[in-house]
């Protein structure tokens, strides 16, 4: 894609701003970078992104945008919701949200899935992909967010800033949880000694992190299942937040309870992390909408008995 235009301003403007006010479906980390490789001229030279442009400056750019290097892989989808800015899908335990280093890491995640399903994508790096709004952990399953475009992708990265968006999960943990409904808040950051795990305690780079539970039902006089809303994002959050008060998730391999875990497994032939996002709450074309998906059959399956 190529544009040529002369720039129309009273007054002078760095070049990366307005560009990226001009060209809505690019956000300004993206016009800086074609700025950086020289796709952008003013008065047919090249600039930096810094530099500001006046009234009647000749501007031409030069946009490459390469397709993905993941590959597309015909894998089932469960859509919640699909439009042509948006899909929601609820995601199966046992595939990575995103690509991971390693052996086999680019290859059977849910981008490779989106890749094959989607048509129309946003643009990441400089490659066509679709842009997965929040994360959530290989054995977590439920509900994720995919721009399918820039717009959307700027959207949803604004809203999620300002906490405009509810996410409940419904997690099943060890023990009886005895108070009915409760706040958490602490400061959640990586661990000092183990580069796996995330911590309250003494944690490196601590971010403030909120989440609240309700109590739903109890399983067999061991087992909470809790309804849990999180007001922050950070990584490992509800998970860290259990087991730092003592109700591990059950099946958590990394924050979890061994013996529990080997009972759950005998017992409910779970092999998983029994935490579901279940829930999204969000204004989407000025309209609030709500999202909510049942259990995947491996909790489901606890959660009945």
């Amino acid at each position: 894609m190529k544009y040529y235009f002369c720039v129309l301003s009273k007054k002078p403007l760095r070049v990366d701003m307005y560009l990226s006010t001009l060209f809505t479906d690019f956000s300004r980390s993206f016009i800086q970078k074609i700025i950086d490789r020289g796709q952008v001229k003013i008065n047919w030279s090249e600039i930096k992104k810094n530099i500001k442009i006046k009234n009647t400056d000749e501007v031409s750019i030069e946009i490459i945008i390469e397709k993905s290097k993941i590959e597309a892989e015909n894998i089932n989808l469960d859509v919640v919701y699909e439009d042509d800015n948006l899909i929601i899908v609820n995601k199966d335990a046992w595939i990575n949200t995103h690509p991971v280093p390693g052996e086999n890491g680019k290859i059977w995640t849910l981008v490779n899935a989106l890749l094959y399903h989607t048509k129309n994508l946003a643009t990441i790096n400089w490659e066509e992909r679709p842009w997965i709004v929040h994360r959530l952990d290989k054995d977590t399953s439920g509900l994720i967010m995919v721009a399918k475009n820039d717009s959307m992708m700027k959207y949803l990265q604004n809203i999620i800033q300002k906490r405009e968006i509810d996410k409940y999960y419904i997690a099943i943990v060890n023990w009886i949880v005895k108070d009915k409904n409760f706040k958490i808040e602490s400061f959640i950051g990586r661990h000092p000694t183990d580069k796996i795990k995330m911590t309250a305690k003494n944690p490196i780079n601590p971010k403030i992190a909120i989440s609240y539970w309700k109590v739903l039902e109890y399983i067999d006089d061991k087992y909470t299942v809790l309804e849990i809303k999180i007001e922050t994002g950070r990584t490992h959050q509800i998970r860290v937040h259990l087991s730092s008060i003592g109700f591990p998730i059950i099946w958590d391999k990394v924050y979890g309870n061994k013996e529990v875990n080997k009972e759950v497994l005998n017992k409910y032939w779970l092999e998983r992390q029994a935490l579901h996002s279940r829930k999204l709450v969000i204004e989407l074309y000025w309209e609030k909408k709500e999202f909510i998906w049942e259990l995947k059959n491996d909790m489901k399956k606890i959660v009945e008995k």
